[in-house]
C-alpha cells in the first residue's frame, strides 16, 4: 500500500468521525478529526483518560495553524519553532478552532505543527487539525514504536495506518511551550 492509498483509507474513517492510529513525528498516536466532539470523546474513551487531561493536536503548515488558534502566530514563537532540536508543542491562549473537550478550563489548547511526511499530509488532506495522543492507556509508559503498541488500543480503533510499521528507531517526546503574546515559557525541556 502506497502513503497515498494509506491517507485516503485513514481519511475515509476521519471523516465518518472515526478514530485512527497513525504515526507522527514523535511516537504513534491515536487521532481524531480534532473539530469533532464526538471523535475526540472517543479518543478519551479509549486510552480511560480523565477529560481534564488535555490532548494535542497536530496541523500540518503554519495556516491551518493561525485557523486553529485564530491568530496569527507571534513571529518570536515561530522562529522558536523553526529552530528547536526536535518537535515543539505549543500550549497556545485562547484557543478558537478546535472541540472545546481539547481546550483546558482556561481556553487554551497544545498544538504542535508536524514535520513528518505521513501526519503532515493527513493533516492537510482532512483540512483539519488532528488530534494526537499516545497510543497507550492513560497512566501506562507510551509506546516508541509500533510493535510496543497494546492489543487493547489497536484493537479500539476504527482504522491502523499502514505506513511506518516497520520503523525501530526511537525518538523523543516534544518539547512543550507555552506562548501568551511574545513570551515563550518552556513547560517541559
Amino acid at each position: 500500500m502506497t502513503m497515498k492509498e494509506d491517507i485516503e483509507s485513514a481519511l475515509a474513517v476521519l471523516r465518518g468521525g472515526g478514530v485512527i492510529l497513525y504515526p507522527t513525528d514523535t511516537v504513534w498516536g491515536i487521532g481524531c478529526d480534532a473539530t469533532s466532539s464526538e471523535a475526540v470523546r472517543k479518543v478519551f474513551e479509549i486510552k480511560h483518560r480523565p477529560e481534564s487531561k488535555a490532548l494535542i493536536s497536530l496541523v500540518g503548515s503554519e495556516e491551518m495553524l493561525e485557523r486553529a488558534i485564530g491568530r496569527e502566530v507571534p513571529e518570536s514563537v515561530a522562529d522558536f519553532i523553526r529552530k528547536a532540536p526536535r518537535p515543539v508543542t505549543v500550549v497556545y491562549d485562547d484557543v478558537k478552532g478546535l472541540a472545546p473537550e481539547l481546550l483546558a478550563s482556561d481556553g487554551s489548547a497544545g498544538i504542535r505543527l508536524t514535520g513528518e511526511e505521513y501526519s503532515s499530509q493527513l493533516c492537510l488532506a482532512l483540512g483539519r487539525p488532528l488530534v494526537s495522543t499516545s497510543a497507550n492507556i492513560s497512566g501506562t509508559p507510551a509506546p516508541a514504536i509500533f510493535s510496543e503498541i497494546p492489543q487493547e488500543i489497536i484493537a479500539a480503533v476504527d482504522y491502523v495506518a499502514r505506513w511506518r510499521r516497520e520503523d525501530t528507531g526511537r525518538v523523543l517526546p516534544s518539547m512543550v511551550v507555552k506562548a501568551s503574546g511574545d513570551t515563550i515559557t518552556i513547560l517541559r525541556p
